[in-house]
C-alpha cells in the first residue's frame, strides 16, 4: 500500500486536534459518572438519568461552542477570497469543505448526530453572508413534466399511423398525377 500523504495545511488539522485533546479532557469526568452507574447497584435509575442529562447538555454545549470556532476559521479563511471570486467554485470549494468537514467530523467526535441544526444553520448563515449573489451564468435546462413529455412521445407515434393511411388512400385514386 502506498503512504499517505498529508492533505490541506497542518494549521486546521492541528486545531482540530486541539479541540479534540480539549474536548476528551472536558468530558472525561462525565462519562466516567455514567460508566459507574452500570457498576454501581445502589445508583438509582433517576439519578442515572439526570447524569445522563446533564451529559447530553454538555455534549450539546460542547459542540456549540467548537462549532462556533469552525465558522470562525471558515471567516478568517473567506476573508482572503475577493468579492470576484465569491463565486468561483474553485476558489471557495476548500473553505467551504473544511467548515462541512469541521462541523461533521466535531458532532462524529461527540456523537451528537449530522446533520443537525446547529450545523445547518452556520451552512444556511455561510450561504446568505457570502454566496447569496451567486448565480448561474448559463441556464439549466430541466425535462418538462411528466405528463408534458407522454404526450410529446405519444404524438408522433399517433401521427404516423394516421399520415401512411392518408398517402396509402390518396394513392388509390387512379388517376396519374402530373
Amino acid at each position: 500500500m502506498a503512504p499517505r500523504t498529508p492533505m490541506g495545511s497542518g494549521r486546521f488539522s492541528g486545531g482540530v486536534l486541539l479541540l479534540w485533546v480539549l474536548l476528551g479532557t472536558r468530558l472525561s469526568p462525565a462519562v466516567a459518572e455514567v460508566e459507574g452507574f452500570g457498576q454501581d447497584a445502589r445508583t438509582s435509575p433517576p439519578v442515572a438519568m439526570a447524569m445522563f442529562n446533564q451529559t447530553e447538555q454538555l455534549v450539546e454545549e460542547t459542540y456549540t461552542n467548537l462549532t462556533q470556532k469552525c465558522w470562525d476559521i471558515f471567516v478568517e479563511m473567506m476573508s482572503n477570497v475577493t468579492a470576484s471570486e465569491l463565486c468561483e467554485w474553485k476558489v471557495i470549494s476548500r473553505p467551504y469543505s473544511l467548515l462541512q468537514a469541521c462541523l461533521e467530523d466535531l458532532a462524529d467526535h461527540l456523537r451528537y448526530g449530522y446533520p443537525n441544526a446547529l450545523a445547518e444553520q452556520y451552512i444556511f448563515q455561510s450561504h446568505h453572508r457570502y454566496f447569496h449573489n451567486c448565480t448561474l451564468e448559463h441556464q439549466v435546462y430541466f425535462d418538462p413534466p411528466e405528463d408534458v413529455l407522454l404526450a410529446m412521445i405519444i404524438a408522433p407515434i399517433c401521427l404516423i399511423p394516421f399520415l401512411v393511411t392518408l398517402v396509402i388512400w390518396r394513392s388509390k385514386d387512379g388517376k396519374a398525377q402530373p
